[in-house]
């Protein structure tokens, strides 16, 4: 496991939760709900902010993909958002987790909680944020590799069969 802050981000139409890390990679908490600007990337700059205030390795987004693995539009979005993090953020990997299920996930967890429904609409977008880290850190811990899609990364080659190696 990589020692280091990674930043969590679930991106939503009008909210954007955010969570992070403890430095050795092993409990996302939440940290903030900030309002999406779409047109003017405040959000955006914020996220870069508090990724460089705290030294982040990495910042993992959510990619809301469908029940079949499908991407639609909201998935889109999450890229376009997560493509511009990158252009802000030079220099710290982004990466983009499957998050199916999430927010559902967030408002059982809140409500079980018992955090009142009101409360729940200015939390749960940090709490989808925590989830969303949780799942990679987990994912890395038990694969040694990080968890989902890098941004900007090549994709990896195929490999090809031992038994064709050196024939031919």
């Amino acid at each position: 496991m990589r020692a280091g802050v990674r930043l969590g981000v679930d991106v939503g139409s009008v909210r954007v939760g955010l969570a992070a890390s403890d430095p050795g990679g092993v409990l996302a908490t939440p940290v903030a709900t900030l309002v999406r600007e779409p047109s003017r990337h405040g959000d955006i700059r914020e996220v870069a902010q508090a990724a460089r205030g705290r030294e982040a390795i990495e910042v993992v987004v959510g990619l809301p993909r469908s029940l079949s693995g499908d991407e639609g539009p909201a998935a889109q979005e999450a890229r376009a958002w997560a493509k511009l993090l990158q252009a802000e953020l030079p220099g710290v990997p982004v990466r983009l987790v499957d998050e199916r299920l999430t927010t559902v996930d967030a408002h059982r967890s809140l409500r079980e909680s018992g955090v009142s429904g009101r409360e729940q609409r200015s939390r749960v977008d940090q709490q989808a944020a925590v989830l969303i880290l949780q799942v990679a850190l987990d994912s890395e811990r038990r694969s040694g590799q990080p968890a989902g899609e890098l941004l900007g990364g090549r994709k990896p080659r195929a490999r090809r069969a031992r038994s064709s190696e050196g024939q031919g």
